[in-house]
């Protein structure tokens, strides 16, 4: 995506957000696409630290900033205690915490992983998604607007991690996973009661549904609005729940209208866990797979199924959790195990598949600002990519010891800000 184009699309979705706001999951455009320049590239535990904070528990999810005030999740071990906090960015002091209770049992893969997603605000309300225990939104001053407490009970041995992202007058929430397990009789049933996968969109001022798809699998990854000849869509990978279900054949990267939750288009090739989101740009989706599972792209613009439009499949590759990123005519992306990839968006051929491995383990998703890829991996460094199909890395930058994360950098006004298990830091360059 050039400069021109990705500037378009950030006024088209994301108009009242300011260039130096980041107000959702990926930033403005939900994508990881920052346009500021001149932004940090060298930092440790104590150079161009300008704060850090504590934090009481651990989470995965990644802060959004507002203007002064930045928005962070967490949970206690179990999830019996989920909580939104409301930070002064210019020191990270508490200005305040709202907490949910939650008394039932939710299924995840460690009991710290309670705080995956990340919140969404307009500048005048902050809407969070607390899996199980409810949608809830709220006003500056942490005043409570409304709630949804009765989305069903979310259930996946992996959790949940999808954010809410806004849409006109739409607050739109894909509900789950929920994972398909077998009765005593081998039939499916669904884990949970009240259990679904559902793209739900309510209203963000009263939090009524509007509309609501329901799909037959689920899947982690936040839905992206972008838009398509001019007409704007959700793209969304649904995708197995489990290894006994990789081959059937209704497993889809999906386009529908956001206005009215229709489907608009499928696109086959999806087949294992769908962690990441979808990317877009030049008219061309992209879907990855975690689990060893393919990745894909496709030229949007038909309707029903557009199979046939696939640029190409990569059937199988290494654990994908972290979302990639589109710059001009190539997609980047590092695998969990730490192998990155430049990849030709026409193509699908890798041109940094003989490249040495730049950090271990990752699940962060990459931001792109001012021709650097910046990625936070899961010891709690920065690797720092030149945007080119010429590899080449820039800087690796650590924190202290012990350090470990599952977050992704969040970019406001000339500021990172790195979210790990112990503290929140702001990175910041002395003037």
């Amino acid at each position: 995506m050039n400069r021109l184009v990705a500037a378009v699309f950030l006024l088209s979705i994301a108009s009242v957000a300011r260039a130096d706001d980041w107000p959702a999951w990926r930033g403005p455009t939900g994508q990881g696409y920052c346009f500021e320049k001149n932004l940090p590239t060298k930092w440790s535990a104590k150079e161009n630290v300008k704060w850090k904070i504590k934090l009481e528990q651990p989470g995965n999810s990644t802060p959004i900033i507002w203007k002064d005030k930045i928005f962070l999740t967490l949970a206690n071990k179990g999830g019996t205690v989920r909580s939104i906090l409301c930070l002064d960015r210019a020191d990270g002091k508490l200005l305040w915490k709202n907490d949910v209770a939650y008394a039932d049992k939710e299924q995840n893969w460690t009991p710290d992983w309670y705080a995956n997603a990340s919140p969404t605000t307009d500048g005048e309300r902050v809407i969070v998604s607390f899996g199980s225990a409810g949608m809830y939104c709220y006003d500056f001053a942490g005043k409570e607007l409304w709630k949804r407490t009765n989305l069903g009970h979310w259930q996946h041995s992996f959790g949940n991690s999808s954010s809410p992202v806004l849409y006109n007058e739409l607050a739109i929430l894909w509900c789950g996973p929920n994972a398909t397990y077998k009765d005593k009789d081998g039939k499916p049933k669904k884990g949970g009661k009240g259990a679904r996968n559902v793209l739900l969109a309510v209203d963000k001022k009263t939090g009524q549904t509007v509309w609501e798809q329901d799909e037959k699998h689920g899947s982690w990854g936040t839905p992206l609005i972008v838009s398509v000849k001019g007409k704007d869509q959700i793209l969304l990978g649904t995708g197995p729940d489990a290894k006994s279900v990789q081959d059937l054949p209704d497993n889809f990267l999906k386009g529908y209208d956001p206005k009215t939750g229709a489907e608009l288009w499928r696109c086959h090739g999806v087949n294992s866990y769908c962690y990441t989101s979808a990317l877009f740009a030049n008219d061309v989706a992209i879907q990855m797979c975690g689990y060893g599972g393919a990745a894909m792209a496709v030229k949007v613009g038909g309707a029903s199924d557009i199979t046939s439009n696939r640029l190409w499949l990569h059937p199988k590759n290494n654990q994908r959790v972290g979302s990639g990123i589109i710059v001009g005519d190539h997609v980047y992306i590092i695998d969990d195990n730490g192998a990155q990839h430049c990849y030709e968006l026409a193509t699908g051929k890798d041109l940094w598949k003989d490249e040495k491995r730049a950090t271990g383990t990752n699940w962060g998703s990459m931001v792109h600002a001012d021709g650097k890829l910046y990625c936070l991996t899961r010891d709690g460094s920065t690797v720092i990519f030149n945007a080119s199909p010429k590899y080449e890395v820039l800087a690796i930058n650590r924190l202290e010891a012990g350090e470990s994360t599952n977050s992704s950098p969040a970019i406001s006004n000339g500021e990172i800000f790195l979210r790990t298990n112990r503290y929140l830091w702001c990175i910041s360059e002395k003037k």
